[in-house]
This record gives structure tokens, sequence and C-alpha cells, in this order.
């Protein structure tokens, strides 16, 4: 494997970071590496607001469910979807379609990956924090959002203070099909299962009896933020 593959494969969330701080030069390529990643018919419709203010983050941290990393990381990242520079370039923009929410959030994602995978080979760490939407109108009102601007979800980095254990993934069995979807073969569940498990009891922190099916139907058997809609709508964005 070459240096990027090895990179990418051995991708871990780092979630404890060492108190040493991140030089003007690591976040400039970071930023760069992201602002390179692929963009929907040259849209580019992401924004990323770098959190400094430490007041900032400490409610940041409580608001995406009392996660402490977000505050004691070196950075902190947010990425939102951004259809404001859009709206002032031409005010008779289209901007209400579903469509274009959806580029927004996956022009997110890449762009989030592409510095993600910077930070990681240069010898950083970082993990993705989605529970920016438990309280998406107070993260919005406390970075000052515009409309046709929302929140999707955070990111930090930093210097890893710990050495977690690569987490098991689907096997491409599973993932891939060819030329048409293909019946879900439950044996190769059922192995995986027993390799989360063992993955669980077995890692060095936060161990639990769990297999992944049991972790997605809890987590599939209720609904998830249900008022996202009417934040995204308050935004202008996926009303049609």
């Amino acid at each position: 494997m070459n240096p990027v593959i090895e990179t990418i494969r051995g991708h871990r969330s780092i979630r404890s970071f060492e108190e040493r701080p991140l030089t003007t030069e690591q976040m400039d390529t970071i930023i760069a590496s992201g602002i390179a990643a692929s963009s929907s018919s040259l849209l580019q419709t992401v924004s990323i607001i770098r959190v400094t203010d430490q007041e900032k983050r400490r409610v940041l941290a409580e608001l995406a469910g009392n996660q402490s990393y977000v505050a004691s990381a070196a950075e902190f990242l947010v990425f939102c979807i951004d259809y404001q520079r859009h709206a002032s370039l031409n005010p008779d923009v289209q901007l209400e379609h579903t469509e274009l929410t959806l580029i927004g959030a996956i022009d997110a994602g890449i762009m989030a990956q592409n510095c993600l995978l910077a930070a990681e080979s240069m010898g950083l760490g970082g993990v993705y924090i989605g529970g920016l939407r438990n309280a998406p109108k107070e993260v919005d009102e406390l970075l000052g959002l515009p409309q046709y601007t929302a929140i999707l979800f955070g990111m930090c980095l930093g210097y890893p203070a710990q050495d977690p254990e690569l987490k098991p993934r689907l096997s491409p069995e599973v993932i891939v099909h060819e030329n048409c979807y293909q019946p879900l073969d439950l044996a190769m569940i059922t192995e995986y299962d027993q390799q989360m498990e063992k993955y669980y009891q077995q890692r060095s922190s936060n161990t639990k009896q769990q297999a992944w099916s049991d972790q997605v139907t809890t987590k599939l058997s209720k609904e998830q933020r249900p008022y996202i809609r009417d934040y995204l709508n308050s935004k202008g964005l996926a009303k049609k």
C-alpha cells in the first residue's frame, strides 16, 4: 500500500488530544486540502467556521451533548451549507429546492473528509461532531449564520493523546453490489456481529456488550432529530 491508502485505511476517531496547538502552516494546509475537494458544478456551497473563541467552544461542547473534546481539541471546525454568497450574487436564484440542500451536504462531507485525511497524513487526529445538530438553532445563532446557510457538523482536530484500536467495518461483499442490488446475506451480518462484539469487549476503553445489529436497531427504532427539517426550512433550504 502507498502512504495515501495507509492513511485512509488507518483512520480512527480521536477524542482525546494533547494540549498542543497546530501551526499556521498545518491549518493552512488542512483548509487548502478541503477547498481542493470535488464540488458539484463548481457551486462551492460550503463554508467552514473555525471556532477559536474558548467560550463559544465551551457552549458548543454542551450543545453537542457534553462532548468535552469539542472544547479541548486544538482546533474545532464547523462545516455549513452556504448559499448566502450565491444569493448575494443574484437575489433571484432559487435556493429552496431539496436537491440544492443535498448538494451542499454532499460537498461538505467531501470537503471535510479531505481536511481530516490531510490532518491524519501529518500525524494528527480528529473526530466528526454530528451532535451540533442536537441544537441546530442555538448553534446557528451562536455562530451568526445568515439566511440560506445552515450548520451540518463539526470536526475536532489535534495531536492524539490516545491510540484506539481500528473498528471493524462491514465487508465489501455486503457493501458492494454488481449491476443490481443483491439480497442481504444474513450470515455475513452474523459474522460481523461477532466481530463487533469481540471488538467492544476487548478495546482499551469504553468496553460494552453489543452487536452491530443491536446498535443499529437501537439507533433506528425512533425518529432522529425531528426538528431538522423545520430548521432547514427556516434557513430557506429544502422547502421544495
